[in-house]
């Protein structure tokens, strides 16, 4: 299901481009909600030395994101 970046909260899983690859990240925090950019905050599906590996991925306001259920 795909929803727009601007409705997407805390906890909700995506598929985005993080780490040179698409993937399913888990939404840590909303660090920067703009006005014409969100930025998010992020775990990825992977580990490295048992931690969950965070980045970083933006989007327009107005983007549709896709939801992973």
């Amino acid at each position: 299901m795909k929803i727009k970046a601007l409705d997407i909260k805390a906890g909700d899983r995506i598929v985005a481009y993080c780490k040179n690859k698409m993937q399913i990240c888990k939404v840590k925090q909303i660090i920067d909600p703009g006005q014409t950019n969100i930025t998010f905050s992020v775990f990825t599906t992977e580990y490295y030395r048992g931690c969950s590996v965070s980045c970083v991925v933006r989007f327009h306001f107005d983007a549709l994101v896709e939801l992973v259920s």
